[in-house]
């Protein structure tokens, strides 16, 4: 045991850390894409993957092996360094995120005190990788796509910035395991955040299918309009990171929306005992509501897009701030939970 005491050990003991959650959500992100497939297919009345493995549940890994063994294929007139550095800046970022996620009382690699400001820089920053992929290709289409990309991301940054104000106003605490913590008590789920916070629980997830490119937002990928986005040059490997992290990025917002608003790893009823298996339960709910949403809702035209974030979204996240702040300073209807 004094060998873990050591700096050495201190670095294997991270390190281990590491590879156990990065290698637990890449292996998640198959099968959430099989699930949702599975979603989409019962929402339009098919079976959806079935054929590669039992029930079809390989067939994840059989995209990703089709996508390794193709040919990479670079634009000749691209900036080739910016062009292969873009998928890789969007890949790390995506996973890096998850350091500082909790998934039970103490099942955290980073617990830093300032956690969800950290996942708020990260998950700002990777609108770099979809803007160097798309100034990388040379060419207009992904050029325009990436344009309009940044601009949704930044647009929908800013009103899940405020609505986590109003989260960390009531929580007292920066730190992802105290938000959590602040939302235990003795009524189970009637304690979490969703039902003080409610109408910012709608507002986040609006805000965070336009922040990840998801449907019914996904104008920088919109077929119609832009071909592909900022990804229409890649090909094989390349477009796989994109993708990936992408999807890593989905599932972070699950994480964060079930962390902020749903109690984490907390049990819905007091006599149930709180852990591991609640986490990912709520995460998989949130990720079923996002497939549906998927299937359900036709695509927005992005001057709706725009309105939605900047005259709907923007106003009414800040006016909750002012509410919360008022409720928590007179400690009204247990609002301030510090």
């Amino acid at each position: 045991m004094q060998f873990f005491d050591t700096n050495l050990g201190l670095f294997f003991v991270v390190f281990a850390q590491c590879v156990l959650v990065l290698v637990g959500v890449l292996t998640s992100l198959a099968f959430i894409m099989y699930g949702e497939r599975k979603v989409w297919g019962l929402l339009q009345l098919r079976r959806g993957p079935n054929v590669v493995g039992p029930f079809g549940i390989l067939q994840s890994f059989a995209d990703l092996l089709k996508h390794v063994f193709k040919e990479v294929i670079i634009p000749t007139e691209s900036d080739k360094v910016v062009f292969l550095l873009a998928p890789l800046i969007s890949f790390v970022l995506a996973l890096i995120a998850w350091v500082v996620v909790p998934f039970n009382e103490g099942w955290v690699i980073s617990d830093i005190n300032i956690g969800i400001l950290y996942l708020f820089a990260v998950s700002s920053l990777e609108v770099y990788g979809v803007i160097m992929g798309g100034w990388a290709s040379n060419s207009k289409y992904p050029f325009l796509g990436s344009l309009r990309s940044a601009a949704q991301m930044i647009s929908y940054e800013v009103s899940i910035g405020f609505i986590i104000i109003g989260v960390i106003i009531s929580a007292g605490t920066l730190n992802l395991s105290g938000i959590v913590m602040a939302q235990k008590g003795q009524s189970g789920f009637l304690d979490w955040f969703w039902l003080p916070h409610f109408p910012m629980v709608i507002f986040f997830i609006i805000s965070a299918l336009a922040e990840t490119n998801r449907p019914p937002f996904d104008l920088p990928e919109a077929e119609a309009e832009l071909v592909a986005g900022y990804q229409v040059e890649y090909s094989s490997t390349p477009y796989l990171l994109f993708m990936i992290g992408e999807l890593s990025a989905v599932l972070l917002m699950t994480a964060l929306i079930t962390i902020l608003f749903f109690g984490g790893w907390l049990s819905p009823v007091p006599f149930l005992p709180d852990g591991f298996f609640w986490m990912v339960s709520k995460m998989l709910f949130v990720f079923f509501i996002f497939s549906l949403i998927k299937g359900l809702v036709p695509r927005y035209r992005y001057d709706q897009l725009m309105r939605l974030g900047w005259k709907v979204l923007l106003p009414m996240s800040l006016g909750w701030v002012v509410f919360v702040s008022f409720m928590a300073h007179f400690n009204l209807l247990n609002y301030a939970r510090w």
